[in-house]
């Protein structure tokens, strides 16, 4: 499991230069797999929604924009420089326009949270990076009111005739064009690791149904590489 020592500090390294890196090494796509997220959270309509790992707050800035300012949005992560970007960010867009969302430091591991606190739990590209998922996916349940929902965005195992073009660009080209750009090729190296030894999705559909969560069901989003899993408690 990842260090969380390491993680905080690789994050801290790449703040700046993140959504960057995203954007040209994911050639845009992940803005769709943050549409598909958020879809799946509005049919919901959630009272308030928990975003976890949020980063520099992509995930909850989208979810802001579709489920209007009566939707409380919390995004919580444990490393202090992403959030002072997503912070910027809001405050970038004007007082206004974000007021409903907010952002805080906080462990996956241990939430700083009540239980039963929130409708809607999400986590995008993050539960590979928490030390011990179980115990991460069990605090995501703790927090979430009986019938809320968890959703998690994250990389998977694609199909097994792309896989191999897959991790060639992850181990080859990937790391090279993240050390041009954000000059950290190692926080990069660290992602096909993470990436190649991440369970598939009957895998982590496992492992949220054995935290404790019902109704658990995975899509996969262009050919395998990412994957939309939801769960009730």
């Amino acid at each position: 499991m990842p260090d969380p020592i390491a993680v905080n500090s690789m994050f801290g390294r790449i703040a700046r230069r993140y959504d960057l890196a995203n954007l040209l090494l994911a050639g845009g796509i992940d803005s769709w797999w943050r549409a598909g997220l958020v879809r799946a959270v509005r049919r919901q309509q959630p009272r308030d929604v928990l975003d976890l790992a949020t980063g520099s707050g992509d995930v909850a800035f989208a979810l802001a924009k579709k489920l209007g300012p009566a939707t409380p949005i919390l995004g919580m992560d444990f490393c202090q420089p992403m959030l002072d970007q997503a912070e910027a960010k809001r405050q970038a867009a004007g007082a206004d326009r974000f007021r409903h969302v907010r952002f805080q430091p906080g462990d996956g591991l241990a939430l700083p949270l009540p239980e039963a606190s929130f409708d809607t739990v999400t986590i995008s590209f993050g539960l590979r990076n928490l030390a011990d998922r179980a115990r991460g996916l069990r605090e995501m349940h703790r927090v979430l009111r009986p019938g809320g929902h968890l959703f998690v965005l994250e990389f998977s195992q694609p199909a097994a005739w792309f896989r191999p073009l897959y991790y060639f660009y992850l181990r080859r080209i990937l790391p090279r064009l993240a050390g041009w750009i954000t000059g950290d090729r190692e926080a990069y190296e660290y992602l096909n690791r993470t990436i190649a030894e991440f369970p598939d999705r009957a895998g982590l559909a496992h492992e949220i149904s054995t935290a404790g969560f019902a109704a658990v069901s995975a899509r996969p989003m262009t050919l395998g590489i990412v994957a939309l899993h939801q769960g009730r408690r």
